[in-house]
């Protein structure tokens, strides 16, 4: 076990971008984007120096309780590998020790249906919180679309989209929706678009210094902008990240005047494409609610990317490592009644 130094860095990537697990907010780049978190890399190492696994944590100071230690999509090795583990958590402890953190809290690209992990990281020590349904229960989706595209052609993957979704593709082009690559002075467009999608459906929105950030440390290789045109106008847009063998759709925009002209459609098959052109496996829709339920209010978001093909994924949810077990129960009570009091007030804002 050992930290990431400079030295390591093209190693680090190398073995990233290859292994099967790759997740890109394992990535360097990504640590480069959240600029108020430190960032470390615990490495295993075989003998020969070679990496069988690492695990990207970020650290961040809360105010009363201390440091915070953080793994979005971490370990990536093979997750059924327990001396791998054993390796991460001990460099994971001493991690600990160096910035007197009271958690690591891990959400791993692993299925809830993965006994024998669950089995290994519970024998380590630690615990698993796997009941959250809503995106406001944890900081990443627990429940997710993903739509295999492994050797698949774009025939095969556009015959597996439901009747609804392929109508939707052909409207859009049929009505004069057009997609093209935007530049970084396009995500100005892209950003007035996004504010009026969050009013719209009642989410907080990133600022455009945050995507030109994004913009800077992960374009062109690992991130794009596609933005939806009419009649010359800017209409819808969406953000893509490509790491290692998969697309994620990160963000995505639409206006409210030309929403019948379906160009979120349009933009993702033209995204699904290019991922099947860069011989990617999986394209990922990202985040839904778990309330898979007609009346839930995200239930459009699901019948969305649910017309894709994608399959509907579960994981295990939030494996954490309570290194301060008091104060880290304080935390989530903490945690829990600012959730609550900011509903209330968005509610109160809403009536008001």
């Amino acid at each position: 076990m050992k930290l990431l130094t400079e030295q390591d860095k093209a190693k680090y990537k190398e073995f990233l971008e290859h292994h099967p697990r790759c997740n890109f907010q394992q990535s360097l780049e990504w640590g480069e984007v959240k600029t108020s978190w430190m960032k470390e890399v615990i490495l295993a190492e075989d003998e020969k120096g070679n990496i069988r696994g690492s695990l990207c944590v970020m650290i961040r100071k809360i105010p009363i309780f201390g440091n915070i230690m953080y793994s979005s999509r971490g370990p990536i090795c093979d997750v059924h590998d327990e001396n791998v583990i054993q390796d991460l958590t001990k460099g994971a402890s001493e991690l600990a020790k160096k910035y007197k953190a009271f958690v690591l809290r891990i959400e791993p690209d692993v299925l809830k249906t993965d006994e024998k992990f669950r089995e290994i990281m519970e024998s380590n020590g630690y615990q698993i919180k796997d009941d959250s349904k809503d995106f406001k229960d944890e900081i990443q989706p627990r429940f997710v679309f993903r739509l295999n595209i492994n050797g698949k052609t774009e025939d095969e993957v556009f015959a597996g989209f439901h009747s609804k979704t392929r109508y939707n593709i052909r409207l859009a082009k049929k009505k004069g929706v057009t997609i093209r690559e935007g530049t970084k002075a396009d995500l100005k467009d892209f950003h007035s678009i996004m504010v009026e999608t969050g009013k719209r459906d009642d989410f907080i929105i990133r600022s455009l210094a945050y995507f030109e950030k994004m913009y800077d440390c992960l374009a062109p290789k690992h991130m794009k902008l596609l933005m939806a045109y009419h009649e010359d106008k800017p209409i819808a847009g969406i953000i893509p990240i490509m790491y290692g063998n998969k697309t994620w759709y990160l963000y995505g925009a639409s206006s409210n005047s030309h929403r019948n002209l379906m160009p979120n459609y349009l933009l993702q098959w033209t995204m699904i494409q290019e991922a099947i052109q860069n011989g990617h496996e999986v394209y990922d829709f990202r985040g839904v609610s778990g309330v898979v339920d007609e009346n839930h209010p995200q239930y459009g978001l699901y019948r969305f990317k649910k017309g894709f093909g994608a399959e509907f994924t579960e994981f295990i949810g939030e494996v954490y490592m309570p290194y301060k077990p008091f104060i880290y129960r304080l935390y989530k009570l903490a945690e829990k009644t600012f959730r609550t009091l900011r509903t209330w007030k968005k509610k109160l804002t809403q009536k008001s």
